[in-house]
């Protein structure tokens, strides 16, 4: 089996693609990690709710995370301009400015956790669990270019020489970027195998 390490992000991210974020949700975290949406196995989102959301109701959540960024914000006396939406049936708050990096952290350790704050937040005033996408300095759109390189040369390693591929630890927001990316070619197929925080992804040839 082949062990692909993955590039690390280190500095901060200039601006991001709102329709790439849109469709990230963060892992295919069900019980095999191949179907599920998005990175929901956290305190906030608890067990997803089957209710249908208005676009209204997305767009109050991201209204209300966005007042919660804010106050982080002052209180850590950092600036940014901060956009709240609905993008791709999903709430989404972005921020941008300078000397963000802190708030992203190595590999965007730092972005999960406010992440997973913010849904708290919004679950607090809302009583419903919240699909929120927290992205600062363009980072999860900048990660997942990279990640889609680090998938394709999994890939292609996988159709050469046609045994598994097993890539680095990642996260549920990385290892959604990587399925998503192997699950659109042919001849390949993705599975995550470990426990958090040492989950990864094999890449294997599709039975």
């Amino acid at each position: 089996m082949t062990e692909t390490s993955i590039p690390r992000t280190e500095q901060p991210l200039d601006e991001e693609e709102t329709a790439t974020l849109a469709v990230d949700g963060d892992d295919t975290e069900d019980d095999d990690d191949t179907e599920a949406d998005d990175d929901t196995d956290t305190a906030a989102s608890g067990a997803r709710s089957k209710k249908a959301v208005g676009e209204g109701d997305l767009f109050r959540q991201s209204e209300i995370a966005a007042d919660y960024v804010e106050g982080l914000l002052d209180i850590l006396d950092y600036d940014g301009d901060i956009d709240e939406l609905v993008a791709a049936g999903r709430p989404m708050v972005e921020v941008v400015g300078e000397r963000l990096q802190n708030l992203v952290g190595q590999r965007g350790a730092t972005l999960e956790a406010l992440q997973e704050l913010t849904r708290l937040a919004v679950f607090r005033q809302t009583g419903t669990p919240s699909r929120l996408l927290l992205d600062v300095g363009g980072y999860r759109a900048n990660r997942r270019k990279e990640l889609a390189a680090v998938a394709k040369n999994a890939v292609e390693k996988v159709k050469e020489y046609g045994e598994p591929v097993r890539l680095d630890a990642m996260s549920a927001f990385e290892r959604k970027c990587v399925h998503d990316v192997v699950n659109a070619m042919s001849g390949v197929a993705s599975e995550s195998e470990g426990v958090e925080p040492n989950r990864r992804i094999v890449v294997r040839p599709a039975d």
